[in-house]
């Protein structure tokens, strides 16, 4: 039976693991919902972490493996410089509802909104750029949003099943 290599279009499942158990990706689906394998070319798959990948090298169809991803090789360590304090004073607020002084790129005022802790938002930046956001602390005067990926500064398991190469 042929072994994965690089180059080779593959099908995988995944179940991706924290250190506590918790899953937080899958390609397996839920309940009754069964989604396709995950389709690639090993190497040239951007979107996928390289030690992902190499840990499919050498697996034949059917086969299975467990990888840990350090930090360092997934999101990247976890940053202070990537929360940033904002004050209330820059979001205009409305009884339950709050306007960010900030604009889509193409000058169009943001929607109402009042950002609660643990809320995803997403920043517009004059170019063009957008930067999704946790608000992590609402103050008085200040809103703290951190930009950091949820899984920044963790360590990822993920067991992998090959299912077939193309």
């Amino acid at each position: 039976m042929a072994k994965a290599k690089y180059g080779d279009k593959v099908q995988v499942h995944y179940t991706g693991k924290l250190d506590d158990g918790t899953v937080f990706d899958s390609s397996g689906g839920s309940g009754h919902v069964i989604f396709k394998p995950v389709e690639f070319v090993l190497g040239q798959d951007g979107d996928l972490f390289p030690k992902f990948q190499e840990a499919i090298i050498g697996l034949e169809a059917g086969q299975t493996v467990t990888a840990r991803i350090a930090c360092e090789d997934a999101y990247g360590p976890r940053s202070e410089e990537r929360v940033h304090e904002v004050p209330r004073s820059e979001i205009q607020e409305r009884g339950d509802r709050a306007v960010n002084l900030w604009s889509y790129p193409n000058g169009k005022p943001l929607p109402y909104c009042k950002p609660k802790i643990g809320e995803q938002v997403t920043f517009f930046l004059p170019d063009g750029t957008t930067i999704p956001a946790v608000v992590a602390k609402a103050t008085e005067t200040t809103y703290t949003f951190d930009t950091n990926h949820p899984l920044a500064g963790k360590d990822l398991t993920y067991d992998i099943k090959l299912v077939d190469i193309l």
